[in-house]
């Protein structure tokens, strides 16, 4: 009766421990996104292609290097219509999404690990680095992660079930929605479906087969437009090309990128940092082992999209890399939380029992607790990257009639643009470029910045010019000032956390 009552608390407690870490993941993002950064240069590029199209135009390939999802465009520009052009009305579907997959991550957890894993899993979730950082950026990855949850909970329930025609239809056109809402859903569908096929029996595998096909028919006809009305059209972008080509491997045989990649995984999307990136290959390692022996059949499931990810990028078609990954964490944080609870209760008949124990506590320990404090700081310290709105408010405060702005090329540029309006200047009202050269000792010459000032209509005849460099790191901002005092005198500074601003009397 005591063993009865020990376990039924045991439940209770982890029960509302995962009710609590739910809660805590939901506080850490609305804390986040509350805290109101300023949009850094990558956000502000793809935001300006939001704000400045119609939603026909963004159809188009976008501008200024970047690429999303039509669905999640005309959401952010919907937005923006109902509740302002700001940093919260363009983060809160990202934010949404980020909550939602909370939600749905417990769900999935539910079905596919252990009572003791469950919190494990959650606490990783809600906590590591970039699951928690992208339900923040208005980028379309917290999105990824949310349809892919959603369409796990949707399509693994109906392994070995023979639909009715109604049921089909809704299956068919809510994945042929997902489709334009995030690009890898087609991973997900894709090979959520073919595990449910190969572990269906051979008796049943035709009827479903067939039973199932007016579904990924509509799936196809989805997935075929929307590739060819804007993959296929962003994927003539050179720049976008180059940026990627060496992250896909040179043969199907390449088993050493296939490592790397599985290594780099670890840091990037899932976040886990210096040595603990080991310590979570290994912890993962042994959850493969206790799925493969225990439950090989929900191994094949969750591990599904990432075979079908992999395949794409073995053609070339889809980079295996950082956030464009970031959809497939939430498996491998599955894998890994149930690689710790096996270390914490199935040797329990073992003479070393006592050092398993040991190991998966400190393992937990290890993995957990760096994430959580970095989570919790995030309350009193909210993150940061490129902090270039207090430094327009600076300029516009200090600036005199006359004077010029100088703003490097690219995303800095971008993000000055987006924030510019906001404070009355123009396009005309400052210069960009020459970035590189003013941080670079061999390419930085006097004689190329007055070639570049006298061609510049906006620094054209300024005496006084203050220069703004956003997302800078402090080896580069070190070497900014030194060529600055070679073409004139320092007047003013200011900074904020990933941007600063010189005002110089030129020569």
């Amino acid at each position: 009766m005591n063993n009865l009552s020990n376990k039924q608390n045991i439940s209770d407690f982890l029960k509302y421990l995962t009710l609590l870490i739910i809660l805590f993941g939901i506080f850490i993002r609305v804390s986040q996104y509350l805290s109101n950064r300023a949009l850094w240069g990558d956000e502000a590029s793809l935001v300006l292609n939001i704000v400045n199209r119609s939603y026909l135009e963004l159809l188009q390939p976008l501008d200024r290097n970047q690429a999303a999802p039509l669905g999640f465009l005309w959401i952010e520009k919907l937005f923006t219509q109902i509740l302002g052009n700001n940093e919260y009305s363009l983060r809160l579907f990202p934010l949404i999404s980020g909550i939602v997959s909370l939600i749905a991550f417990y769900k999935l957890g539910k079905w596919a690990v252990s009572t003791l894993a469950l919190p494990i899993a959650l606490i990783l979730f809600a906590c590591l680095r970039y699951t928690l950082y992208y339900a923040t950026e208005v980028k379309q990855y917290s999105s990824d992660v949310m349809i892919t949850l959603l369409l796990c909970l949707l399509l693994i329930p109906l392994q070995e079930q023979i639909l009715n025609i109604r049921r089909i239809l809704l299956i068919g056109i809510l994945g042929a929605v997902a489709i334009w809402f995030s690009h890898p859903t087609i991973f997900v569908l894709a090979g959520i479906e073919s595990a449910n096929l190969i572990l269906t029996s051979a008796q049943q595998r035709k009827a479903i087969l067939l039973n199932r096909l007016p579904a990924y028919f509509i799936w196809l006809i989805s997935f075929g437009s929307m590739y060819f009305l804007t993959i296929a059209r962003v994927m003539q972008n050179n720049s976008l090309q180059n940026a990627w080509e060496n992250e896909y491997p040179n043969t199907v045989f390449d088993l050493i990128w296939l490592l790397d990649s599985f290594g780099r995984f670890f840091s990037r999307p899932l976040g886990f940092s210096t040595i603990f990136d080991g310590i979570a290959i290994i912890t993962f390692v042994i959850g493969c082992v206790f799925f493969i022996k225990r439950k090989p059949s929900k191994f094949l499931i969750l591990m599904s999209p990432v075979f079908a990810t992999l395949a794409a990028t073995y053609l070339h078609k889809y980079p295996f890399r950082g956030r464009l990954i970031l959809f497939l964490a939430p498996f491998f944080i599955l894998v890994i939380a149930e690689g710790i609870a096996f270390l914490l209760t199935s040797f329990n008949h073992s003479k070393h029992h006592k050092y398993f124990v040991i190991a998966g506590i400190a393992l937990a320990c290890l993995l957990i607790a760096p994430s959580l404090v970095r989570a919790g700081s995030f309350v009193f310290y909210p993150e940061t990257k490129h902090e270039i709105r207090p430094v327009i408010e600076y300029i516009k405060t200090h600036q005199k009639p006359g004077d010029g702005i100088y703003i490097g090329d690219g995303g800095p540029a971008d993000q000055f643009e987006y924030y510019a309006g906001k404070y009355g200047y123009s396009q005309s009202d400052y210069a960009r470029g020459y970035l590189s050269e003013l941080v670079n000792a061999d390419k930085f010459s006097e004689q190329g910045w007055q070639a570049f000032k006298s061609q510049s209509s906006q620094l054209k005849n300024k005496q006084r010019v203050w220069f703004v460099f956003p997302g800078l790191n402090p080896k580069k901002e070190a070497l900014v000032k030194p060529h600055l005092d070679r073409i004139g005198q320092q007047l003013d500074y200011f900074s904020q956390p990933g941007a600063f601003t010189y005002l110089y009397q030129l020569k």
